[in-house]
């Protein structure tokens, strides 16, 4: 199992070099996800690929290679479609998992 993740890690790294060797935009490119805050009160997600949990004080997304927390207060969907996701309310806290 270790050489498989060892493999992937290499493609992985090797990807990320050509994109950024080519200046490519790595939110396309590599799946990642793309986090635009204003203050702390509204979040806009890009390439996200679901929710995973949603109460008001802590919302998890999934994504291609992490997971994304969100946790504050009153914090919401204001809406979400299959490629970005708006969040509004009293964000505390960003962490990538």
């Amino acid at each position: 199992m270790k050489k498989r993740d060892n493999k992937n890690k290499n493609i992985g790294q090797k990807k990320e070099s050509l994109v950024e060797s080519l200046k490519l935009p790595k939110d396309i490119c590599m799946g990642a996800m793309k986090v635009t805050m204003t203050g702390s009160r509204e979040a806009w997600i890009e390439n996200y690929r679901g929710i995973l949990e949603y109460t008001e004080k802590l919302i998890l997304l999934q994504g291609k290679t992490c997971q994304v927390c969100f946790e504050g207060t009153c914090l919401s969907i204001d809406y979400y479609t299959n490629e970005d996701m708006k969040i509004s309310g009293c964000i505390a806290c960003v962490r990538y998992i």
